[in-house]
């Protein structure tokens, strides 16, 4: 695969890995603040790694886009608040509760003069995504409710295969193999391409062509490697059918589709640092280029 993929660092830089900003003028920026799916896993096992739900921000041209509001949307939120007033592009895949649960704490939202653009898919019952947000924070569920939210709410109905348009940024989102639906977004600005493709199940005997097409091309693939092969065929716990991926599965749609850096995300809640170190030194034998999500990591797009 090392043939199809330009030379870049092999692991993040001393700055990625701490989450400084290795250079402020970067006009592409990707910030993970959270990585791991299913559910938050805090504790001793998951400290370099992460144990927040999926999360990630890019700045590109000048404007904030967020991708899914699991519970490292917390954590973003208490950084936007040094930045005040914000206006920020969310984007949801989709609403499972490692997706959404950061959303009813995010604090940004809370405060007048803060205006944020929702983007989501309307789910196969028919529930638009400011239905699903704000049904997570009715009672019984939780005390506050969505209407609590003082900042400017616009939401925005969207569905596979749409192209959204932020002045020269293209965002282009497709179909992903997930239980419920889910879709994946490619993000384009000046000739540069991230791709954020979580969660999805690959198929067994071909690449997913809606996922090819996504991820044409990319410098940075962001991809669901839950599973490792060996966890995924377990004959006696088999993940076939969950709606996750695995890290092989992630290269070899890397390799077909051509990208630059595929980077390894929504880590198993079972996966331990060390079990990870050992999959990222699997991955980078195959893939020198390849890296794990870490939360706090900065990555620029060149």
């Amino acid at each position: 695969m090392s043939d199809l993929i330009t030379p870049v660092p092999t692991s993040p830089s001393h700055e990625e890995s701490a989450g400084m900003i290795p250079n402020p003028s970067l006009d592409f920026l990707i910030r993970f603040w959270g990585v791991r799916g299913s559910i938050p896993t805090p504790g001793s096992e998951t400290v370099r790694y992460g144990g927040n739900t999926s999360c990630v921000e890019m700045l590109v041209g000048g404007k904030r886009l967020i991708f899914d509001g699991g519970t490292g949307l917390r954590v973003l939120g208490k950084e936007l608040l040094k930045h005040t007033p914000v206006e920020a592009y969310m984007f949801f895949t989709h609403s499972h509760w490692d997706h959404i649960q950061g959303f009813p704490f995010f604090v940004p939202a809370f405060i007048p003069g803060n205006c944020f653009h929702i983007h989501g898919a309307i789910a196969p019952n028919g529930a638009t995504m400011k239905q699903r947000l704000s049904d997570q924070m009715l009672h019984p569920n939780f005390p506050v409710p969505m209407q609590v939210m003082k900042s400017d709410l616009k939401f925005y109905d969207i569905q596979a295969g749409d192209v959204i348009k932020l002045d020269d940024i293209t965002i282009e989102n497709g179909p992903l193999n997930h239980p419920n639906t889910a879709i994946g977004y490619r993000i384009t600005w000046q000739g540069r391409t991230a791709v954020y493709a979580t969660d999805t199940e690959h198929y067994p005997d071909h690449v997913d062509e809606n996922l090819l097409h996504l991820a044409r091309d990319a410098d940075v693939l962001i991809y669901d490697a839950c599973y490792t092969d060996e966890e995924y065929y377990d004959p006696k716990s088999p993940r076939v059918g969950w709606g996750h991926s695995t890290w092989q599965a992630g290269l070899e749609l890397a390799q077909a589709a051509g990208v630059k850096r595929p980077v390894m995300f929504h880590h198993d809640p079972n996966h331990s640092d060390d079990f990870l170190d050992q999959v990222e030194a699997e991955v980078q034998s195959i893939c020198p280029n390849a890296i794990l999500a870490r939360e706090g990591m900065i990555l620029p797009v060149v």
